[in-house]
């Protein structure tokens, strides 16, 4: 692109002297301004910026000296530089005006059209010069206005430091997250104004020292900070030295992100973990207890099925609970209703009324299985064995205690036994553990327990709870598979092994078609996609990968389907939340009746 035409402003009273200048300095690059007098040459330079000025000294009105001092006194003008062409005869006084009025030279009539080319060009090309260095200072200054922008607004305090580990450079980010005034620590060292942790001083005098000499060009350190009001800070530090070709120091820049957060959250991290891995092994432990004490007290196979299961389930449940809550508590209604949702119980002869309080965790889970095995000793030995019987639950809470009175009417005499079972002891000891104890009653029409233990979360109302409404009876009873459902053909799609062969055989037990197995989402797409299908039961998560596109997929086909997953429904894919969900550890039956539920009204194709 052809550079602007630097302009020349020539003044004269002659035209001819005009028109001769224009045709001396022609070229391309150069537009000469004309003016026949002093007040039309100031009017150009209003509206022009000149680089040489070429003034003629004897004009009528305004002579070229005047002009020229016109022009030192604006400062639009004052840098202009002037060239005198004069015919009149000179002595040293007028030529001494000349200059004194800031012209750079002063030539006569006839001037040398060389001499006038040569000088000409000078000024035009110092114009040029002046004008890409100021292009340059413009676009630098705007440079160095973005990096202090973003050092400004970045997360990353900028510091600089000289050679004497004074601070020289403070950014707005560093003022943010310090609290410091940049005029408060500026050439102060870094231990002198409370900014760097007392601990940390020499590690960060040496540290600096190493960069100075060269020995760390650049490095990252984690060092502990703290802000004007005192607040300790944890922060990654980026240390670079900056230094001239010959390796002399300029200063060390010093970029510091605060990782107070973070190193927090890792923290808490590795203590969830750790929590984590010791209520597995917690729970591991639990669950080897329960089948190993079952197992000791059962008198087949089938009746230890029946009664191992029956606590497992009663554990997840609690587990459920808890999980949704953060593991922060359990609310008591929801233990019970997690009796009535795996059919231990028919919610037509039990019922239930107290406050609405939440448990801790350890209290939580124990008294699930404590529930468990009043449900359980009830349907062997108590009201519950016979039809006529019933079941009544009540609870209150006074002076920081939790006692609940558990009643049985219309069943058998129930006389003390001759030694303690599994479930007598397992309701005993659980409550001791908690600091609790259990009273068992026994009379004509069925057994009773008062429970009692300690209550340390806050109940949701006052601190002695009236009775509340009784727990919601809108429990059913597992639906069972009939005989002109058992040709399903159902996909299953599940990444455990052992989870799978289970599935199967209960399936299979029930008399319907395992079509296809898979366990990633790829199998179970490329199954869809061929197989003829009636259903489908679906884990929510496959080897970390979420299971959207097979929902999708059979929603396309219009193949009905439901979640087997142990994620509670907020971790399923959020579009098919309408979809049934049978949790894990499931119970076959409460299995079969969600697939009875899902096919009722349809039946099998021929």
């Amino acid at each position: 692109m052809q550079p602007d035409a630097v302009k020349v402003l020539a003044v004269d009273d002659v035209a001819e002297n005009l028109a001769a200048l224009e045709a001396l300095l022609k070229r391309d690059g150069l537009e000469l301004l004309k003016a026949r007098s002093g007040m039309e040459a100031l009017e150009l330079l209003l509206v022009h910026d000149v680089a040489l000025a070429l003034l003629d000294v004897q004009m009528p009105g305004m002579d070229g000296f005047e002009l020229a001092e016109l022009m030192r006194g604006t400062e639009r003008t004052r840098r202009v530089p002037i060239i005198f062409l004069t015919a009149v005869a000179t002595d040293e006084r007028r030529r001494f005006r000349g200059y004194e009025t800031g012209a750079v030279d002063y030539l006569l009539k006839p001037v040398d059209p060389q001499i006038v080319r040569n000088k000409v060009d000078i000024f035009v090309e110092l114009f040029r010069q002046r004008l890409e260095l100021a292009r340059q200072r413009d676009e630098h200054a705007a440079a160095l206005a973005r990096l202090t922008a973003h050092g400004d607004n970045s997360p990353l305090a900028l510091v600089e430091l000289d050679a004497e580990q004074r601070i020289i450079g403070w950014s707005k980010s560093a003022e943010r997250l310090f609290g410091f005034r940049t005029a408060e620590i500026a050439g102060f060292n870094a231990g002198e104004v409370g900014w760097l942790d007392d601990d940390e001083a020499d590690s960060f005098s040496t540290l600096m020292e190493e960069v100075i000499a060269g020995a760390l060009p650049r490095t990252i350190r984690t060092l502990r900070f703290h802000t004007a009001e005192g607040l300790p800070l944890v922060c990654e530090c980026y240390c670079s030295a900056l230094r001239d070709p010959e390796g002399r120091l300029f200063s060390i820049n010093l970029q510091i992100l605060d990782v107070t957060d973070r190193q927090r959250a890792e923290e808490t991290q590795k203590l969830l973990i750790g929590e984590l891995n010791h209520r597995v092994k917690n729970t591991l432990a639990s669950v080897q207890a329960i089948a190993s004490q079952t197992l000791r007290h059962s008198a087949g196979p089938s009746e230890f099925a029946s009664t191992f299961m029956g606590r497992i389930h009663s554990l997840a449940s609690a587990h459920s609970l808890l999980s949704g809550a953060t593991w922060q508590g359990a609310s008591l209604k929801g233990l019970i209703e997690g009796q009535l949702s795996i059919g231990s119980i028919d919610a037509e002869r039990f019922e239930a009324a107290g406050p609405d309080i939440d448990l801790q965790p350890e209290p939580a889970l124990h008294l699930a299985l404590v529930l468990h095995e009043l449900v359980t000793n009830a349907h062997k030995y108590g009201a519950l064995s016979v039809p006529e019987g019933r079941v009544r639950l009540e609870w209150r809470v006074a002076k920081g205690r939790l006692t609940l009175d558990w009643a049985e009417s219309g069943g058998p005499a129930v006389a003390p036994p001759r030694r303690k079972g599994f479930g007598t002891a397992l309701i005993e000891r659980s409550l001791r553990a908690d600091g609790g104890h259990a009273e068992p009653r026994y009379g004509s029409e069925g057994m009773g327990w008062t429970l009692t233990l300690p209550y340390l979360a806050s109940p949701k109302g006052a601190k002695d709870h009236p009775p509340a409404a009784s727990v919601e009876k809108n429990r059913q009873a597992p639906e069972r598979i009939k005989a002109d459902r058992t040709c399903k053909r159902l996909l299953l799609v599940e990444d455990e092994t052992l989870i799978a062969f289970e599935l199967t055989a209960i399936l299979e037990d029930a008399g319907m078609e395992v079509t296809g197995t898979a366990a990633s989402v790829g199998e179970a797409l490329k199954i869809i996609a061929h197989a003829d299908l009636d259903g489908a039961l679906v884990d929510g998560n496959l080897q970390g990968e979420p299971a959207d596109e097979i929902a999708r997929a059979l929603t396309g086909r219009s193949i009905p389907f439901l979640f087997v997953s142990g994620y509670g429904s907020d971790h399923l894919p959020a579009d098919f939340r309408h979809i049934p969900v049978v949790d894990k550890p499931f119970d076959r039956e409460q299995l079969l009746g969600a697939i009875a539920r899902l096919f009722r009204g349809d039946r099998c194709s021929a």
